[in-house]
């Protein structure tokens, strides 16, 4: 793929202050995309823009609660005004938090639903209404929703967050399907990243010991890195490459996929 694949390219990555959500609005910049960074984390995510706009690339901060309906419309609104459009959603905000099912704590499993599955949904709704024709921005584009390996695995510690990533995975899909049958000129596709060593990550490997589930952290790591037939954990910039290329026009023809970016241990 070129270098500026995604040239002229406005985009909106949410959760984008840190982790493969900042990775991935640094390969978007890096393909030609001006950036807007959407977190709740205000300090974290105004560095993040701010780094990127270093590189010359049009960059803003807007602080959002992706469960939010209102926040998702000022977003929308200072998307389009700071960038001059709107036409690539990556819907990367999530929380995961670590339980054997027998522990499970409602109000957890409720917080997870309402980040991982509320946030996308209307992710995806505040995308078709601004991109479809008549909208603010009105030139279709693509979304691409961050599900994750353990939406297509059962990995122990994780009942409630592999659920809500399998459901990322299921509105993926019929988000395809209705914005094709409706003409809104928008192609909807997900990825599921591999575990990777990040703040995020690396929680999971400490909490799959308190759990009791791994002798230590580099034994949590290892049983992962073990079930992966390349033989190591996920690296950001894994993540975001296939997200360059799901928003490039080399994907043209590509809608309602879950793209396994996990080095084969999904499969």
């Amino acid at each position: 793929m070129s270098g500026k694949s995604l040239a002229g390219r406005k985009a909106l990555v949410t959760g984008g202050a840190r982790g493969i959500g900042a990775a991935i609005a640094q390969a978007l910049a890096r393909a030609g995309a001006s950036i807007m960074i959407a977190d709740i984390l205000e300090e974290t995510g105004r560095a993040s823009a701010a780094a990127i706009a270093k590189e010359d690339v049009t960059t803003g901060f807007v602080q959002l609660d992706v469960t939010d309906d209102a926040q998702w419309e000022r977003a929308i609104a200072k998307t389009v005004a700071t960038l001059g459009g709107y036409d690539i959603l990556i819907n990367n905000a999530g929380i995961e938090i670590t339980s054997l099912i027998s522990e499970v704590k409602a109000e957890d499993a409720r917080r997870m639903c309402d980040v991982n599955i509320v946030g996308t949904v209307l992710g995806m709704k505040h995308a078709f209404r601004a991109m479809r024709p008549g909208g603010p921005a009105g030139k279709g584009g693509a979304v691409v929703n961050i599900a994750s390996v353990a939406a297509t695995i059962a990995f122990p510690g994780i009942a409630v967050y592999s659920g809500t990533k399998s459901a990322v995975d299921r509105m993926t899909r019929v988000g395809a399907m209705e914005a094709g049958k409706l003409g809104f000129g928008v192609r909807v596709n997900c990825i599921y990243p591999g575990l990777i060593p990040t703040d995020m990550g690396m929680q999971l490997a400490n909490d799959i010991v308190k759990v009791g589930l791994a002798a230590d952290v580099n034994a949590a790591v290892g049983s992962v890195v073990e079930q992966t037939p390349l033989g190591r954990l996920a690296e950001v910039s894994d993540i975001g490459d296939a997200a360059v290329f799901l928003c490039s026009n080399e994907a043209r023809f590509i809608t309602g996929i879950g793209l396994p970016v996990d080095g084969g241990m999904g499969m």
